[in-house]
């Protein structure tokens, strides 16, 4: 499943509407996120089917990260005194924070635990005081199930689908140029080019970014003009599925949490804070007899995202996390607490409850 082979042509392309609107048995269909997007809402209309774009997640949360701290470090400051081996295991989290967790296999029944005591960020441990020191890095961290023959697939292709669906990751959400936001060039490459009104959505996402077309849904970018990551690694965990889909398609799902340290662009800055992505992602890698698609392309079938200290309401096509004098000033958010880490509920609930509540705060970063 190489990248590579041209588009039809227009005679070509203009033959296939015929069949179709003939009724050909042997024309391809376009592929359509729309249908796809519709069917997959999570809220249902009665009314009317809402285009596919109203699937992008309701407000993104409102990320604070800040903790209630005065008595508990009182009185974590007390234990230190009379007992700080335990006062280091409390920090270290389960296993240590040196340890690493294995890759994740299924989802989790909990979130992860919660620190005694406040450990802040730096920019030589970007990732202290949070659950994803145990995480592994970048792409190297989401491993792959093992391949089977499904579908139209052979082995050896569903094995190579599973890796462009890695790659795709890579591209789109913890690419260096990507991340200073530069054009996820290679990430769109291998969306197929046929599946016109996702090709519309990214043609509009990063002219004119706005609700609908919201760039983040896809892709993780900053601006670094206002901020900068910390370091040069994402740390990530999640899963990657696969089942036989529509029309025996290789349906791959992607869900995926990265933590983004940042700090502001500015010279000598060194206050670091955290954005946090959820982002779940179904590709359909199609059968070419039946769909008409590129070589080395899929799909969309569906994507949803969930942030902390990204962002609420805005729409620049960048994540915009907050500072300590941003925090300090901005409205709380309307929705409940939330654990931006916590991977034990399914993104279809997660995503139910913000578009219910709206910005919420989280309570950790």
């Amino acid at each position: 499943m190489g990248k590579g082979g041209e588009s039809i042509s227009d005679e070509e392309w203009e033959r296939f509407l015929r069949e179709a609107e003939a009724g050909s048995k042997d024309a391809p269909e376009e592929p359509s996120a729309r249908a796809r997007m519709v069917a997959g809402r999570l809220r249902e209309e009665t009314a009317r089917p809402e285009p596919w774009r109203s699937h992008s997640p309701a407000r993104p949360r409102r990320g604070k990260g800040w903790y209630v701290v005065g008595l508990i470090v009182a009185a974590a400051l007390l234990v230190v005194a009379l007992d700080p081996g335990r006062v280091a295991g409390w920090f270290a989290g389960e296993g240590g924070e040196s340890t690493p967790l294995a890759a994740e296999s299924e989802r989790p029944d909990q979130p992860p635990p919660t620190e005694a005591a406040v450990r802040q960020p730096t920019l030589d441990e970007p990732f202290r005081g949070s659950p994803a020191a145990r995480w592994g890095d970048g792409q190297a961290a989401l491993g792959l199930p093992e391949a089977r023959a499904t579908g139209w697939m052979s082995k050896a292709q569903v094995a190579q689908a599973l890796k462009e669906s890695r790659d795709f990751l890579a591209a789109s959400s913890l690419d260096p140029g990507v991340l200073r936001g530069e054009r996820p060039k290679k990430a769109i490459a291998l969306i197929n080019p046929h599946q016109r009104d996702v090709q519309d959505f990214l043609a509009t996402a990063f002219r004119a970014p706005s609700r609908e077309n919201d760039p983040l849904l896809l892709f993780s970018r900053f601006e670094d003009s206002k901020v900068r990551l910390v370091g040069d690694v994402v740390k990530t965990r999640g899963r990657i599925t696969y089942r036989e889909g529509k029309r025996g398609a290789v349906e791959v799902t992607t869900d995926v949490t990265y933590v983004y340290p940042v700090v502001r662009a500015e010279a000598g800055s060194d206050e670091v804070v955290r954005t946090i992505v959820r982002r779940e992602v179904v590709m359909s890698w199609d059968d070419p007899a039946k769909i008409v698609t590129e070589p080395g392309t899929f799909s969309l079938v569906s994507y949803k995202v969930d942030t902390t200290n990204g962002g609420c309401d805005t729409f620049t096509g960048y994540f915009t996390p907050e500072f300590g004098a941003e925090r300090a000033t901005s409205p709380s958010g309307e929705g409940p607490a939330v654990d931006p880490y916590d991977r034990s509920t399914s993104m279809d609930a997660r995503m139910r409850e913000s578009d219910e509540t709206g910005c919420g705060t989280a309570t950790r970063s």
